[in-house]
């Protein structure tokens, strides 16, 4: 007889010693960056409020439990079956690699603790724990840090790859320092999932099909519809305020032709954060939740606490909520979605915070709007708040400032509270005394050598910067000498031969490394972004082992910042010569590449880097 047990299990029970496959039709890996920052935002918060500077381990045992949810499995043939839960056990697996992996490299012992909730031993034949055969390649790769291309591979391969980078990027591990121990403790035995297992399938789909369809509970969004309908008491008002919503939430969860359904829910947050959120929680353990967090958590339950605040509980109120401020909000948001997604003209700032992956951003751009903005004023404001986010944030990457979901809220929600519907010309005036203000900035990046070179090198953290810093000094460049601005075709990832980050230099010491005293200082200065290109794939590759001399007539064909090595580029080029001159930039050809070219190359970049993301550029919105 077939039976369903529904049991608790910490991550550690769920995981260690058991594995997990999926059946061939269910869909793919799809979480996105939001996801995993909002997990491991909602993880790190609960554990910080829980955690004191200085605690053992074993007092691990007395902090808060974090609840996960729920999965479905069906086990058969000695495995587990995912019916529903396989997002999150993916992104755990994920996490717990990236907490091995820092344990590791710490020199923890913990790190053994971990491993066998990543893999177990079958017989003496190590066998990882989400054991799906095509993503078993790239879990290997992640689990002993050795290099994959994920390009061409499935999506759910894809997004495993992707979505580690991010975990990465976070730096979980860095902002939790002394404390990662008793973070990882805690992961494992604090935090958990209800299992519901059967041994029959049709009993599993059953139970997936009840959760999600009959009984399934109203959402916070249809919750906060109820609360603002029941004032309205005029049957053809409450009619028309019903259709209305009906319609911006169809249109926020169907835009761009996929359908997700929770769209309308981060539109809500960012648009209640933007416009009200007056408080955040305290910065130390074990304060209260405030503004901030409350909407992000429950803001149905927010508004209706707020409702003095916000003016509500009236039918004339209510109802100018939704026909006014809502639709005006959502069809912003989708503006924003669109100039994030597509690089639109005037909007440019907004694709590039995109292309960063800057979470926030979305939230931000609505904060200094008001609904009674016509288009243009729209348009120029969320331009100039994009600027804005788009000098700050590099300026802090070069910095090897972190810039993830949780590292920056709080500013954020400052940035928010000052610039709240400000007219145009206040709010340019704002931003440009913040950035003038700002602690962190291009001329503060540590520097080294000779030439006092600033401190940007390729490396994990920085990888992606690198390749969206070059992809904006190659289209700057091209589009100031008069060609067409392709920022978004360096950067689209989608085609079969996409853009890659070239070397100058080959990776060869012996031949490239005459001027260096050893392999490290030649490593240093090989991967500085001032030798760095951006090529198609297939080019790169093939000038991967080549020296410099013979790589120059195949940079002399590619995109002009690669062309510019080369005398090809100074030849019947009238538009790039009156752009070098038009802003003094001492660009010129190499016959060799060694420590003299790079650091004459740095400084033409240098100022490039300072032009490109000058505070100037926020007057531009006011012409």
């Amino acid at each position: 007889m077939s039976t369903i047990t529904p049991h608790y299990r910490t991550v550690q029970q769920l995981l260690q010693n058991q594995s997990f496959a999926i059946d061939e039709y269910q869909r793919e890996y799809k979480w996105e960056k939001e996801n995993i920052d909002e997990l491991l935002s909602d993880l790190r918060d609960k554990f910080s409020n829980c955690y004191r500077e200085g605690d053992p381990t074993t007092r691990v045992s007395a902090y808060e439990d974090y609840f996960l949810g729920s999965i479905i499995v069906s086990k058969r043939n000695g495995k587990s079956y995912l019916v529903d839960g396989q997002q999150r056990v993916t992104s755990l697996t994920l996490l717990l690699i990236y907490l091995h992996n820092a344990a590791k490299e710490r020199d923890l012992g913990i790190a053994g603790t971990i491993a066998p909730l990543i893999f177990s031993d079958n017989w003496g034949l190590p066998s990882f724990n989400l054991d799906i055969q095509e993503r078993l390649p790239v879990i290997d790769a992640l689990f002993h840090g050795k290099d994959f291309n994920p390009e061409g591979k499935d999506e759910s391969v894809q997004n495993i790859y992707v979505r580690y980078e991010d975990i990465e990027t976070m730096d979980l591990a860095g902002e939790l320092g002394e404390a990662l121990p008793n973070f990882i403790y805690w992961l494992m035995n604090k935090v958990g999932l209800i299992e519901i297992a059967t041994d029959n399938d049709n009993y599993a789909y059953a139970i997936f099909e009840t959760m999600n369809d009959r009984g399934k509970p109203l959402s916070p969004v249809d919750m906060l519809k109820a609360y603002l309908l029941a004032p309205i008491e005029d049957a053809d008002q409450r009619r028309t305020a019903n259709q209305i919503w009906k319609q911006q939430v169809l249109d926020l969860i169907s835009w761009g032709g996929s359908h997700e359904p929770e769209r309308d829910a981060v539109c809500i947050k960012a648009w209640l954060r933007a416009q009200y959120a007056d408080t955040i929680r305290d910065r130390k353990a074990g304060a209260a939740d405030k503004d901030w967090e409350l909407i992000g958590s429950a803001f149905h339950r927010w508004v209706r606490d707020k409702r003095s605040d916000l003016k509500l509980g009236t039918q004339a109120a209510n109802s100018s909520l939704i026909s006014d401020h809502f639709t005006f909000f959502s069809k912003t948001y989708q503006l924003i979605l669109s100039a994030s997604r597509s690089y639109t003209p005037g909007l440019e700032a907004i694709f590039y915070n995109a292309h960063n992956e800057f979470t926030w951003q979305n939230t931000v751009l609505l904060a200094p709007l008001c609904d009674t903005d016509n288009s243009d004023t729209v348009r120029r404001k969320i331009s100039a708040t994009a600027t804005y986010l788009d000098i700050w944030l590099m300026r802090r990457v070069v910095n090897y400032v972190r810039v993830g979901y949780s590292s920056t809220a709080y500013a954020m929600f400052l940035l928010c509270r000052d610039i709240r519907r400000k007219p145009l010309e206040e709010l340019v005036e704002i931003l440009t005394q913040k950035l003038s203000n700002d602690e962190v900035s291009f001329e503060g990046i540590p520097s080294r050598g000779r030439g006092g070179l600033w401190e940007f090198n390729l490396n994990q953290f920085s990888r992606r910067y690198i390749y969206h810093l070059l992809a904006r000094l190659t289209s700057f460049i091209e589009k100031e000498s008069g060609m067409p601005d392709k920022f978004d075709s360096y950067v689209d990832r989608t085609p079969r031969n996409p853009f890659d980050i070239e070397h100058i230099w080959a990776n060869n010491f012996r031949k490239c490394g005459r001027d260096f005293a050893n392999t490290n200082e030649f490593e240093e200065w090989r991967n500085h972004f001032a030798s760095l290109l951006l090529l198609p794939a297939d080019v790169n590759r093939s000038l991967q082992d080549k020296i410099f001399e013979d790589k120059l007539p195949h940079y002399a064909s590619q995109n002009l910042y690669a062309m510019s090595l080369t005398a090809a580029a100074y030849q019947n080029k009238p538009q790039f010569k009156a752009f070098r001159e038009r802003y003094n930039l001492d660009f010129k050809p190499y016959d060799h590449f060694g420590k003299a070219e790079h650091e004459e190359r740095y400084k033409v970049l240098r100022e490039l880097v300072l032009r490109v993301w000058s505070p100037d550029r926020l007057k531009e919105v006011l012409v």
